[in-house]
């Protein structure tokens, strides 16, 4: 990765397989919002970014060194070679169409705290509704980074909370699993980093032990925040890609499985 400093603006040299509406807008994260000309602008980790991406160059706004290299560079995987996993990806056939029609899709590094929440929140729900409770929850709890944008709030913030200040915001159902979950993880009985440093079988096995964490949330959880690569979450659109696979996941997707799912997935909504 090559990039150069222009007054407040980073800009990142020849970034190949980063297609911002495939990543950003695709169901695995909720804070980014598309702008008019194709920019997007979004929280995670504390920071306010625009993001644009202009031909192979990925342009950082008003974000200065430190913070794109202590923090976007991981959030995106910009070191990593995602090429070469496509590659190896479209071993298989159908892969090798779909990643040539949908160049361009990555697993953002999510915050495993703000990841699991908003999947919980996901249950039974649209993006765009997610998306207007999540907003209305950083909006109401968390810290104003910029103009109009907030951090997602800490387990902590969010213990002090009783079930009806999560119905306030929209939660619906989901309110109880909130106000239970944000108390286990601020007084410790909830050890995310631990679940984090687990296998992958152990980690997700302590997800379900979680009040309101069902398969689809741990599996989405232990993908989009906690860097298991190899989670395959299946939903109803990914138990129909599975009858192309009567045999099973081929070897090319062992250890990447979660990646070539994201694909997968998103060839199943405009397909099937």
């Amino acid at each position: 990765m090559n990039y150069t400093v222009t007054e407040n603006n980073i800009v990142v040299n020849n970034v190949t397989c980063l297609d911002l509406d495939l990543t950003l807008d695709c169901g695995q994260a909720f804070r980014w919002e598309r702008l008019e000309d194709g920019s997007y602008c979004g929280v995670a980790g504390g920071h306010f970014l625009h993001i644009a991406k202009e031909d192979d160059s990925l342009i950082f706004y008003d974000t200065d060194e430190d913070t794109f290299n202590s923090f976007w560079v991981d959030y995106f995987d910009l070191n990593k070679d995602y090429d070469g996993i496509c590659n190896r990806l479209k071993e298989d056939k159908l892969l090798a169409s779909t990643i040539d029609e949908y160049y361009g899709i990555r697993i953002l590094n999510q915050d495993s705290w703000e990841a699991l929440c908003s999947f919980v929140i996901s249950q039974q729900n649209n993006i765009k509704r997610i998306k207007l409770i999540i907003s209305r929850l950083c909006k109401a709890y968390g810290d104003e980074v910029a103009d109009g944008w907030y951090s997602f709030p800490s387990a902590e913030r969010l213990s002090k909370l009783s079930v009806e200040d999560f119905e306030a915001l929209g939660t619906g159902y989901r309110a109880k699993y909130l106000e239970k979950l944000s108390k286990n993880v601020a007084n410790g009985e909830i050890d995310l980093d631990y679940i984090k440093s687990l296998p992958l079988a152990e980690a997700k096995k302590e997800l379900l032990k979680i009040y309101g964490v069902g398969e689809k949330v741990a599996n989405c959880a232990l993908l989009f925040g906690m860097r298991f690569y190899s989670c395959f979450p299946l939903d109803v659109w990914m138990k129909r890609v599975m009858k192309f696979y009567p045999d099973g996941l081929p070897e090319c997707f062992d250890g990447i499985e979660g990646i070539a799912q994201q694909y997968l997935f998103y060839w199943a909504r405009q397909n099937l």
